[in-house]
């Protein structure tokens, strides 16, 4: 059973640790992040970009892929299905799909319209029980089309943001989507603790999870980040898997050209990932 990710991150901010957004691409993706979290007994929200969305046949086909997964891998722990970046009108085909979280990206708008159209959400997803992300300062790089210049968010910006009743808040903090470059100064801790200031006991998510270090990560989560994003992390070490098993000629050797076979060293290492992400994040044995 899909379910809205608030009280998992409202649990989380309480409990100062985080849960994990990790984005889904096709079925060994959401298999190996549900299969994951069932065994780390940690609640988990699978990440859709409009992209991804598109490419998997459209929202209707990820809700009833996921749905179907949860009931046939006897998955009990808490699972998110989330929109991740989304348009307003991703936002509307998501929850009228059966998505229980989305995310609306404003922030490439006036904060005026950010608010109006932000508004226009908080309502409907109230009524319909599905947790709505905000954002505030753009995430640096590009993911998805989704391009950010890395502004850090306005304080203020963010409490007028908060205060229309979202769920939760992403806040732009110097991270990037990607890989970071050599010369990443690092997040904006400065900017963390006056959005916490000014926002209170709303969780905040940190995007571009990918390449922070450990001990960034978690003094995010003592300032109060509730939720963090990470996909590239787990895009790479699926390609490093599959590369290896064909630069070996295991595709070569009997049936291991059967994508059963070919797609495997790259979902285990996924599952691998998601793990390492979790303990990082302090999730494990919290659903």
């Amino acid at each position: 059973m899909l379910v809205s990710a608030k009280e998992m991150l409202n649990k989380a901010l309480e409990g100062k640790y985080a849960v994990g957004q990790f984005n889904i691409n096709n079925l060994e993706w959401t298999k190996a992040i549900l299969l994951t979290a069932q065994e780390c007994n940690s609640p988990v929200i699978l990440g859709v970009s409009e992209g991804a969305g598109k490419y998997m046949c459209g929202y209707k086909t990820v809700v009833g892929m996921v749905k179907g997964m949860i009931e046939e891998l006897n998955i009990t722990v808490p699972v998110a299905l989330h929109l991740d970046h989304g348009t307003f009108e991703g936002a509307k085909a998501c929850i009228n799909a059966g998505f229980s979280s989305i995310m609306f990206d404003g922030s490439h708008y006036p904060i005026a319209e950010n608010i109006e159209k932000t508004t226009a959400l908080v309502n409907t997803c109230d009524i319909l029980g599905i947790s709505l992300e905000a954002e505030v300062g753009s995430i640096g790089g590009e993911e998805d089309g989704v391009v950010g210049m890395g502004e850090c968010a306005d304080p203020d910006e963010c409490k007028a943001i908060a205060d229309l009743g979202v769920t939760m808040l992403a806040a732009g903090i110097g991270n990037i989507h990607g890989k970071y470059p050599a010369n990443w100064p690092g997040l904006s801790f400065e900017t963390l603790a006056a959005v916490k200031e000014k926002v209170g006991n709303m969780p905040l998510v940190l995007h571009g999870g990918t390449g922070i270090p450990a001990d960034m990560i978690k003094k995010a989560i003592s300032l109060g980040v509730s939720k963090i994003n990470v996909n590239t992390e787990c895009q790479l070490a699926f390609q490093e898997a599959t590369r290896k098993y064909i630069e070996e000629g295991k595709d070569l050797q009997g049936k291991g050209f059967d994508p059963r076979k070919l797609l495997a060293p790259g979902f285990e290492a996924i599952k691998a990932t998601v793990k390492e992400k979790m303990e990082l994040f302090g999730s494990i044995n919290k659903a």
